[in-house]
This record gives C-alpha cells, structure tokens and sequence, in this order.
C-alpha cells in the first residue's frame, strides 16, 4: 500500500520563522509544502534557514507565482483553515491527495476564496473573545497536519521513541 500524500499550502506567508517552523513539520511528517507568492522574505533567509535547520534536504517544495496559479495546477480536494470557517477542523475527513491551505499571518485567506468554498473552510476552536483573533501560522499547521496524519493511522512514519543512553 502506498503512502498517502498530505499538502500543506502557505499563500503569501510573510514572516520567515513561521514557515520555517512550518517546513520543518513537513519535512518531519512527509508531507508537501506549496508557497504560493509573493513571500514576505528570500527562500534564503538566515531565520528561515534557521527555523528550519537540517531538514531542507527531506523538503518536497514548490513554488506558485500566485493564488490562481495554484489553483490552476492543482485540483484539491481543499481543506481552508481560516478563523472564519463554519466547521471544526477535527470533524472534517481528509481524503490522500488533500491540500491543507493556509493564509498570510496578517489577513488570512482572501474571503472570495472561502465564499466559493464554504464546505470546505474549517477552524481550530478558540475562546469566544473577539481579542484572541488567531492563533499562530505555524501551531495552526501543525495541529492540522497531526488532525489527518491521525485519521490516516500515522502512515510510514515512526510511532516508537527509544532512549539512547539505557
């Protein structure tokens, strides 16, 4: 059986250290990363690098010189995390091939985008104070990224620790 095959999407991310948190849990889990530009930094960084050190190397990264670009070449099925999502991220079901698509830190996703998919946005629960806008870029993917690795059974990838001094 194969592996399935997770995407993580950034349109425009802006600040270095949250994608290079992000690649990071990427290249650790297996998953595809899509940055969709303008990016707020260089792809060489120092703090992206650095986010990100040591893992660049088991990275499977493009690059899309625009939203629309993205979506002509490739077909979803997309999962939109925004803070304006209707449904829990939790009770949605991931299909292999799925694209988790996240916004820029200072505006999110643009809302035509999450008008023409409303079955498709999802949100990670938060507090119901308006001043708790978001939580961070990078924790936001992770707890996505580990919500359909756990429905997939953590396909391929290692679920035992051990100690290395005992």
């Amino acid at each position: 059986m194969c592996k399935p095959t997770l995407n993580i999407v950034l349109v425009e991310p802006e600040i270095p250290q949250n994608t290079g948190n992000i690649a990071r849990t990427c290249a650790a889990t297996g998953a595809r990363l899509h940055l969709v530009e303008p990016l707020g930094f260089r792809i060489d960084d120092r703090k992206l690098k650095r986010a990100g050190l040591d893992y660049w190397h088991l990275l499977d990264i493009t690059y899309y010189k625009d939203l629309n670009d993205f979506l002509q070449k490739n077909s979803g099925p997309y999962f939109f995390f925004t803070t304006k999502g209707t449904h829990i991220h939790s009770d949605m079901t991931y299909p292999d091939g799925a694209y988790l698509v996240f916004g820029k830190e200072t505006a999110g996703l643009p809302e035509w985008l999450l008008h023409d998919h409303p079955d498709s946005c999802v949100r990670l629960p938060m507090i119901a104070n308006d001043a708790a806008r978001s939580l961070n870029l990078s924790n936001t993917v992770a707890v996505g990224v580990y919500e359909v690795l756990r429905q997939w059974g953590y396909p391929a990838l290692r679920t035992e620790g051990h100690l290395t001094q005992y």
